[in-house]
């Protein structure tokens, strides 16, 4: 059950806005910043606390201020066609993945052209190289770079029909209006934009000036609104990469190393597998040995039966202690002594986890001679396309990249491992090829949410908070799909230490900050090179910092004999902030009698321009089967473009982190992780999930969407692990909470 608030929220003391700052985003070799605050951004802001902090990095400019500067220049190259037919199509350069990024724009577009929703396709775009950073879709932003140039393509598009309707009247485009896909003239004459579409498209056509509508006068946006693909989705109609009819593509399946990144020395049984029944084509690739056969059955059983001789990989000595070593060992002491003031110290591990989406790593490529063509889910396209160029060795005008939408994704399918994949076994057995990672390969060889350490230090006196230091270790993240395009993601394949670790700290310093006024506040990160695939996972750094914090706030409730609700309002930097935490504490009803081995939790986080705060209640009496009862959440993101969007994102949010808090995560051992399916990790499943779970939208307090995508993770695991430890009195530390190999692993 969801409920959409109707209360305004007050916005006084909401911080700096978008405009308080100047950027400039300097994209080579690495990335540099050079940010002048505006007098506004540094002046102190109300809050109960005694002791300010000063504004973090990602307070005056956050990563999604950058995405959007660097697509700037591109951001108006978009398209939009109104058909004869009435229908009219949006070609959107960015990846679906099930965010419900299509209904939104397609909300955006019906609004601005006054049509109806019903008539408006959203179809995803090719990869273009020419629109350079503005075609990944990551970080939150693609509701916040696309609000503005949509509804401006789409006013241009409704202006050009107003001026072909007032051509044909011979009157003046002033006096006409349009209402669902039709241009209406005082007398009452109508022109469906059908109609008009011919005479829009004239070169000649003289238009008047073309402006988005204010917000007031939205009779879409901000209305809950279902999703344009649901339909499809529940019906089985919805075509992903698999479901493609591409002429001749033959099934195809890899077999991968026994240890993550091995290699092939040599298949000793390849004339025997040859010969197996509906077998096309054995190739030896860089990640393993691909099968191609006429059957995805047939192909699995000639996987299963090559012996394959397989060379070591980087990480084959490393299991889950000795990453732990490393990453305690990278993560020095706090550097503020407590002196003689009373402090909280805090560490907490959290494992690697697999991105786990329900449909696997999958292409399709047809590659010839002298072009190719490739089909897959991907949320960065046009590095995909120009490295693939570059590995066939072909032009990158020489191949064309689609993209599919995808099962999920998670920052998956910001790599594109499967298209290169893909292209690769065509290019080698001279035919089209649909490969499929299986589930086995997706959870051991996919990319993984790095392993973390952190480090916490809290010191108080009388009531306040004086320090808070939070120092993280982390397995290296690979950000080497750059911006999206080839030039950054060149910069960051430089050797460690200058490329990755560069846009590693940019990433870490644009989404990291305290929503707290707790005095001197520092966050730092370090990063250890380990040799594990790796890749942003939901929320990328936030889900388990901000996820740590939230429980050392409770702690240092305690410690401050406070309430930890009451405390966090009185510490939280803004009224907007305040907003939502009261939102949730109200409608859950905080401090509630709860029986023994039952409790609430409550946090809060703010991230992209957005905030939420996430209260839930657990009950731990079958320590078999600790269960999230319930769950409150309230979320401002400034403008709600779809409201019913934004709470599946929320609910999302949620159960990602009851997964990971409670029982998801991954065992490596010995240069592999364990498991290989998602009967051995323990992804929440429907019984896990809280029946009660109400989603608090609150109605616009500004003037531009915030981002959502990432926003749902870090208040959620706070308030899980936090209720965890009311209800069993214990401190969480280690996460999963609940991770025992309580299975018998594949094979290797």
């Amino acid at each position: 059950m969801t409920a959409q608030d109707s209360a305004p929220a007050d916005r006084a003391g909401a911080g700096p806005g978008r405009r308080s700052f100047l950027t400039y985003l300097v994209a080579a070799p690495t990335l540099a910043l050079v940010t002048r605050v505006g007098a506004d951004a540094l002046a102190p802001q109300s809050a109960a606390a005694a002791i300010p902090s000063l504004p973090a990095i990602a307070d005056l400019v956050d990563l999604g201020d950058i995405f959007i500067l660097a697509g700037a220049p591109t951001a108006s190259l978009l398209a939009l066609t109104v058909e004869a037919d009435g229908a009219i199509r949006f070609r959107l350069p960015r990846e679906e993945v099930g965010q419900g990024l299509t209904t939104a724009v397609a909300m955006l577009v019906a609004e601005e052209l006054d049509a109806p929703l019903r008539t408006v396709r959203v179809e995803l775009d090719d990869a273009r190289p020419e629109l350079l950073f503005n075609q990944l879709t990551g970080s939150s932003n693609s509701i916040r770079s696309l609000y503005g140039p949509v509804r401006q393509c789409a006013a241009t598009a409704r202006a050009r029909l107003v001026a072909a309707a007032a051509a044909r009247w011979e009157v003046s485009a002033s006096t006409l209006t349009t209402a669902n896909g039709a241009v209406r003239a005082p007398d009452g004459r109508t022109a469906d934009y059908g109609g008009l579409a011919a005479a829009a498209a004239a070169p000649g056509l003289v238009v008047l000036g073309a402006s988005p509508k204010p917000a007031a006068r939205h009779a879409l946006v901000g209305k809950a609104t279902g999703r344009i693909d649901a339909r499809a989705m529940v019906t089985g109609a919805q075509r992903y990469t698999l479901d493609l009819d591409v002429p001749g593509a033959k099934p195809c399946v890899v077999r991968r190393p026994p240890t993550l990144g091995g290699t092939v020395r040599g298949v000793t049984n390849l004339g025997a597998v040859q010969a197996m029944p509906g077998v096309l084509h054995v190739v030896t690739i860089p990640t393993g040995v691909a099968v191609v056969a006429e059957t995805f059955g047939q192909a699995m059983e000639a996987k299963a039966a090559l012996r394959v001789e397989w060379g070591p990989g980087p990480a084959d000595r490393l299991s889950d202690e000795q990453i732990r070593t490393k990453l305690r060992a990278a993560n020095p002491a706090p550097l503020l002594p407590p002196l003689l003031t009373p402090y909280v110290d805090a560490e907490f591990d959290f494992a690697f986890v697999s991105h786990a989406p329900m449909e696997t790593n999958s292409a399709v490529a047809d590659v010839r001679e002298d072009r190719a063509e490739i089909w897959s889910g991907l949320k960065s396209p046009i590095v995909a396309r120009q490295t693939i160029a570059a590995d066939l060795g072909l032009p990158v005008g020489a191949v064309k990249v689609h993209v599919i939408q995808a099962g999920g994704s998670f920052g998956r399918r910001l790599f594109f491992d499967a298209a290169l994949e893909a292209a690769r076994v065509s290019k080698a057995c001279r035919r089209p090829v649909r490969l499929m990672w299986t589930r086995v390969d997706d959870t051991r060889h996919g990319r993984m949410r790095p392993a973390t350490h952190h480090r916490i230090r809290a010191t108080h006196l009388l009531g306040e908070v004086l320090s808070f230091e939070h120092r993280v270790a982390a397995a290296e993240t690979d950000f080497r799909h750059g911006l999206g395009e080839i030039i950054t993601a060149t910069a960051a394949s430089l050797p460690s230490g200058i490329g990755n670790a560069t846009l590693a700290q940019t990433l870490f310093l644009t989404t990291i900050k305290s929503p707290y006024h707790f005095g001197l506040t520092t966050q730092s990160l370090t990063e250890v090179a380990t040799g594990i695939p790796t890749g942003s996972w939901r929320s990328v750094y936030s889900a388990n910092t901000r996820g740590a914090e939230e429980i050392v706030v409770d702690e240092l409730a305690a410690a401050t004999g406070k309430d930890p609700y009451a405390f966090r309002r009185a510490f939280l930097k803004t009224d907007a902030q305040r907003a939502v935490l009261e939102k949730v504490a109200t409608e859950g009803q905080w401090g509630r009698a709860m029986p023994a081995g039952c409790a609430q939790g409550i946090a809060f986080h703010e991230e992209y321009k957005s905030r939420t705060a996430c209260l839930v209640e657990i009950d731990t009496r079958d320590p078999e089967h600790v269960r999230v009862t319930k769950a409150v959440i309230a979320v401002d993101v400034g403008l709600p473009v779809n409201p019913r969007g934004l709470e599946a994102q929320m609910i999302g949010g949620l159960t990602d982190a009851i997964s990971t808090t409670l029982r998801a995560g991954l065992h490596l051992d010995k240069g592999l992780p364990l498991e290989g399916s998602y009967s051995q990790f323990h992804w929440a499943k429907q019984r896990d999930t809280p029946r009660d779970v109400r989603v608090f939208v609150l109605p616009a307090t500004g003037t531009e969407p915030g981002g959502a995508g990432e926003l749902g993770v870090p208040a959620a695991v706070g308030a899980i692990a936090n209720a965890w430890a009311r209800a069993t009195g214990s401190k969480p530390r280690s996460f999963p909470l609940d991770f025992d190999v309580d299975f018998t692993p594949y094979p290797r």
